[in-house]
């Protein structure tokens, strides 16, 4: 067994008088949670939910006191199981980390040995948070789409909310997929960035929230929607014959006002996308084709690296949709 260190930091949100703020913290390895592997960090991202949690947003933490970060990338350093050597490296998105249970906020982290996927030949932790949940999530609606029938050439594909970090690798997978890509956004000023990742058209986030009628005119061969409510309702409408939405977000509201004519009378298929418990045969088929279709030279454009000391301040930037694609947090700093 590795010798652990008897201390380490995190940032933890804290709850006090009805309100929740977080702080770094010095913390003993019995503050760890249960777990029989023990993982250094060096690697987390920052995500939407991340934010949330941060900010002490309602409804993500499940308990006090929590260290956020869903999702983790480091190396083993104990496993009383034996299934990890020590030194294997290692990452680890959703299975409740940062919600239910410390996340990859801090320097040091004891999971379930079931929740950890080997880090890809030939990768680094720093690109698997690059991916990070974000990433993975957009790799499952693509994969998603893929088994619902979708193939290049069959028409144009929508991602809404294509300027985040989900929407992001969904708009660079796709098209490296050979599939014609529309990206939906509220921010025109990142046009540029989406043709760059491979967008074919960028159109403006109105342009699909306002179609409320219960069928609208066919037009996407798929959708990969990061945003829920009107726009999923919208995108839904005017969704071909037997083609697919991928559903996998919520950023505009949880809400689905809509009818079920497209899924009886065009026969389009509503897919619902968890990344939280995804099983591990599918974690690991995400994962080989993320290092196929995402190759750190890839995501660079998309990817900024930030320290964990910064956390606190970035937290309401990623929540006023202030922060383009993925944002790497080196847990060492």
């Amino acid at each position: 067994m590795s010798t652990l260190p008897a201390t380490f930091r995190a940032l933890r949100a804290q709850q006090a008088d009805q309100s929740t703020h977080a702080e770094f913290q010095t913390l003993p390895l019995s503050a760890l949670p249960a777990g029989d592997v023990v993982v250094a960090v060096s690697h987390s991202s920052l995500n939407y939910k991340d934010g949330l949690a941060v900010l002490g947003r309602p409804g993500v933490l499940k308990a006090h006191p929590m260290t956020p970060g869903i999702d983790l990338a480091g190396t083993v350093l104990e496993d009383r199981s034996g299934r990890w050597a020590p030194g294997a490296p290692v990452l680890l998105t959703g299975w409740g980390i940062g919600e239910r249970q410390d996340g990859g906020y801090a320097e040091l982290a004891r999971v379930h040995p079931d929740w950890l996927v080997a880090l890809p030949p030939g990768t680094t932790p720093h690109w698997a948070m690059s991916v990070g949940t974000a990433g993975f999530t957009a790799m499952l609606a693509v994969l998603a789409l893929e088994a619902a029938g979708l193939k290049s050439g069959q028409g144009e594909v929508l991602v809404t909310g294509a300027a985040g970090g989900v929407g992001s690798t969904a708009v660079a997978l796709l098209a490296a997929a050979g599939h014609e890509v529309v990206a939906s956004t509220g921010r025109p000023e990142e046009a540029a960035y989406l043709h760059d990742l491979g967008a074919a058209r960028v159109i403006g986030r109105e342009e699909v929230s306002g179609l409320t009628r219960p069928l609208e005119k066919e037009r996407w061969a798929g959708v990969v929607d990061t945003v829920g409510g009107a726009t999923l309702a919208g995108a839904y409408a005017s969704t071909r014959t037997h083609g697919s939405v991928a559903v996998c977000g919520l950023a505009g509201g949880h809400d689905l006002r809509t009818t079920v004519f497209p899924l009886i009378l065009r026969g389009v298929n509503l897919l619902g996308v968890d990344s939280v418990t995804c099983p591990a045969e599918r974690r690991e088929a995400a994962w080989a084709r993320l290092t196929r279709d995402l190759p750190a030279a890839r995501l660079a454009p998309i990817t900024q690296t930030r320290g964990l000391s910064e956390v606190p301040t970035l937290a309401p930037e990623i929540l006023a949709g202030r922060v383009r694609g993925r944002t790497v947090i080196d847990v060492r700093r």
